[in-house]
């Protein structure tokens, strides 16, 4: 079931302290990174619920959205994972989809691993 849902002025108010850093400012203190990325994921759960997709963005947090198949042993069937930084630029519009998984900088493992229809999430 997906957690409490987030206050979307809390969500863009917590990317909007990191945008700097994505503009090529310096890094975000840990707990404004982690909390940026943490709310995005819980948004993206509450917004696409299931068990099908498990996004993960060490060393913050992993969810599993999107419905279908549930997984329940072991490293799930469709897997996508980035850093942090990738996983911002993402929900905000700064970086495509098919860049990031073009780069590398994302691993999406899977037939429903491609969360394109989805992202960005936010735009500035």
């Amino acid at each position: 079931m997906p957690r409490k849902p987030v206050d979307p002025r809390e969500l863009r108010e917590a990317v909007a302290a990191v945008l700097p850093w994505l503009d090529g400012g310096p890094q975000p203190a840990r707990p404004v990174l982690a909390a940026a990325v943490r709310l995005s994921l819980r948004t993206l759960e509450n917004d696409v619920p299931g068990h099908t997709v498990e996004v993960r963005v060490p060393p913050f947090a992993a969810v599993q959205c999107i419905d279908g198949p549930r997984h329940t042993r072991g490293t799930p069937p469709n897997v996508v994972e980035t850093d942090p930084r990738t996983w911002l630029e993402l929900i905000t519009g700064a970086l495509p989809w098919a860049t990031a998984v073009g780069d590398g900088r994302v691993t999406a493992s899977g037939s429903r691993a491609d969360l394109s229809s989805l992202l960005p999430m936010l735009r500035y």
